[in-house]
């Protein structure tokens, strides 16, 4: 049996980090961010997670509406894959915070914010491979709690989106570094453990 959220608060938090980790890692959104604050200013960032928060919005609800049908079914399976990606994510954040850097090329034209944001996550494999595997494990275990709990996990992931590009686009647009080299590269490195040992959990309890 799966691990089920802890109510709607539980729900709000853990989408909150797990959310956190996915958008602090160096990948062509969070470029797209820093690409339209060089352009347009710190507007920029709001817009890109907006665009990104759209396509995320249309696979939830494909999730949500085939879990739902085919929870009993694919529970376990959702539960292994889930966990396994978990730990792998992690490993690949771990890996990545050794070089990471808050840059981007200022050349090229920034386009549009909004379909920056959509556009470079459903360009990015990784998109899909984490909501085919982690997201609809946890989406699975939010449903277990009710849709209301699901939703919140949802607030929660947009949450930790919304704020880190925002902060990435302002602090772009003012000339300033959101943290230094160092302090991203260890933050995101905590995000990567933090990643491990949350999928390790999940497995765990998911078939103890």
């Amino acid at each position: 049996m799966m691990m089920e959220m802890d109510g709607i608060a539980g729900a709000l938090i853990l989408g909150l980090v797990i959310g956190l980790s996915g958008a602090l890692a160096p990948g062509p959104t969070l470029v797209a961010t820093i690409r339209g604050a060089l352009a347009e200013g710190w507007a920029a960032g709001p817009k890109v997670a907006a665009g990104h928060a759209a396509l995320e919005t249309a696979v939830f609800l494909a999730v949500v509406a085939g879990l739902g049908v085919a929870a009993g079914s694919v529970g376990p399976a959702v539960a292994l894959l889930g966990g396994a990606a978990l730990v792998v994510f992690g490993g690949m954040t771990i890996r990545e915070s050794r070089t990471a850097v808050l840059e981007a090329a200022p050349a090229g034209t920034a386009g549009n914010p909004y379909v920056a944001g959509a556009v470079t996550s459903a360009a990015n494999p990784y998109f899909w491979i984490w909501w085919l595997t982690i997201g609809a494990g946890l989406l699975l275990d939010g449903l277990a709690g009710g849709l209301a709990v699901a939703g919140a996990f949802m607030l929660g992931h947009w949450a930790a989106d919304f704020g880190w590009f925002g902060l990435v686009a302002a602090a772009t647009a003012g000339g300033r570094r959101v943290m230094s080299v160092g302090q991203y590269r260890l933050v995101l490195g905590a995000c990567g453990l933090f990643l491990i040992l949350f999928g390790a959990a999940y497995l765990w309890r998911a078939f103890a």
